[in-house]
């Protein structure tokens, strides 16, 4: 189990550009599999839980190669659908949780799909009837053999249908959508997921020939076509890997520049952390951030303590609570923090109050932090539970006083590539231990 030792304190200066995002490359990868032509995808990071789908997909014939550092071709040619019932397959999919999507794709193309019980963060519950119930709606027949923990589905043709998600899962969205494009006639999803990430999906899946209306919104209509072609893409700046920068220059008073951010595809995320005291500035499409002695937390217009939750896109991405949680804990002032979407992402607390954080755990869902201006945590031993998790308690780390440890670190090495040498660079104090 490898660790980070940091040296809490130091101050970061300079620019940094942040890595592909993990959400989409997981997605836009998955739909190479929808044609046998050649697909082009830049700026991919370089993460275990991409590089992991990566080799997955080669493992079961696809031609993978990588033309530069951040480049990767795709050719589904020759893809083994036999590979699929290998125990080596069912155990390597089983420990990755983007390999859910690659259902829609090859039942769209091949008509079957084999799939163990999905990993990823335990983070709650993250159910996965969004995405079967959608694809079942598309004609696709589900067996689930308990003994094994192995969904078998098939499909002799998909049709196309309308359906209304019971919720607007991202990855639901996107196994749905690329099992949609190949199927006969239109498919209508309300309550689809808007995230950009879906948009990007749909621009590359355009690009290969499909017809998607209603880009954007909740509402997408399909029309399937026969087969889809080659293209080229290039995946957004990671929104997660951007906010969480944001945490680290103010809670370490620093002053940064963030590069290249795709600004107007962040949504309220740049506006949520304005509310926490913290002053940014954009130019052209970079973001600016002032070094700041401190930061106070907005109220409510009628002086109520604001609240911060996460929710569906355009509302707040669950996957920056956590950072905000942390950031506030440096602010003055209070704030409510609620995390709607998973039961268990705020149990890293207990680690923030060990390290002298004012924060009241109300319940799995709901934290409340009572900010009292900058003053420094108390380093301490920690350990990862999950990758966002692993983010804020680096983050916390940096504005310590003294050394602290974060143990586990693999999870965070599945979301942020090479995030102690680029940190590192820009003035923190980080050590990797094996």
């Amino acid at each position: 189990m490898a660790s980070f030792i940091i040296e809490g304190g130091c101050r970061l200066s300079g620019e940094i550009i942040p890595q592909g995002a993990k959400n989409e490359a997981l997605q836009v990868i998955c739909a190479t599999l929808l044609t046998a032509e050649e697909v082009i995808i830049e700026n991919i990071p370089d993460i275990l839980d991409v590089n992991n789908l990566i080799r997955l997909l080669g493992d079961m014939g696809v031609e993978t190669k990588r033309l530069a550092e951040d480049t990767w071709s795709f050719k589904a040619e020759n893809v083994n659908i036999d590979y699929l019932e290998t125990p080596e397959f069912l155990k390597r999919s089983a420990s990755l949780r983007g390999s859910v999507m690659i259902i829609g794709p090859l039942v769209a193309r091949f008509g079957r799909a084999i799939l163990p019980k999905p990993g990823g963060d335990k983070i709650g519950r993250r159910r996965l009837d969004t995405h079967f119930v959608g694809i079942q709606k598309l004609g696709a027949e589900f067996n689930y053999n308990d003994a094994e923990q192995i969904y078998n589905i098939s499909a002799e043709k998909l049709k196309g249908t309308y359906m209304l998600l019971d919720e607007a899962s991202v990855t639901g969205t996107a196994n749905i959508v690329m099992a949609a494009v190949l199927a006969e006639g239109e498919t209508t999803i309300y309550n689809a997921a808007c995230e950009p990430y879906i948009q990007q999906l749909c621009r590359l899946l355009t690009k290969m020939g499909a017809k998607i209306d209603g880009q954007g919104s909740n509402l997408l209509r399909i029309e399937g076509v026969t087969s889809l072609g080659a293209a080229k893409h290039r995946i957004l700046p990671d929104m997660i890997e951007i906010g969480s920068f944001i945490g680290m220059a103010a809670i370490t008073g620093s002053e940064v520049t963030i590069k290249d951010v795709a600004y107007d595809d962040l949504g309220i995320i740049p506006d949520t952390f304005s509310r926490l005291g913290i002053q940014l500035e954009r130019r052209g499409d970079d973001i600016y951030i002032p070094a700041q002695k401190e930061y106070t937390i907005d109220t409510f217009i009628d002086g109520s303590i604001l609240t911060i939750a996460d929710a569906p896109w355009p509302g707040l991405t669950p996957d920056l609570i956590s950072v905000l949680l942390v950031v506030a804990t440096q602010a003055k002032g209070s704030v409510l923090i609620h995390q709607k979407m998973f039961e268990s992402r705020l149990f890293f607390v207990d680690k923030l109050i060990d390290m002298g954080a004012q924060i009241i755990l109300c319940d799995p869902h709901r934290a409340t932090v009572i900010g009292t201006g900058k003053r420094p945590m108390r380093a301490t031993t920690m350990t990862s539970p999950d990758i966002r998790a692993g983010i804020a308690l680096l983050i916390a780390a940096m504005c310590a006083d003294g050394k602290s440890t974060i143990h586990n670190i693999e999870q965070i090495d599945r979301g942020y590539q090479n995030i102690d040498v680029r940190l590192n660079q820009l003035g923190a104090n980080i050590m990797r231990l094996d």
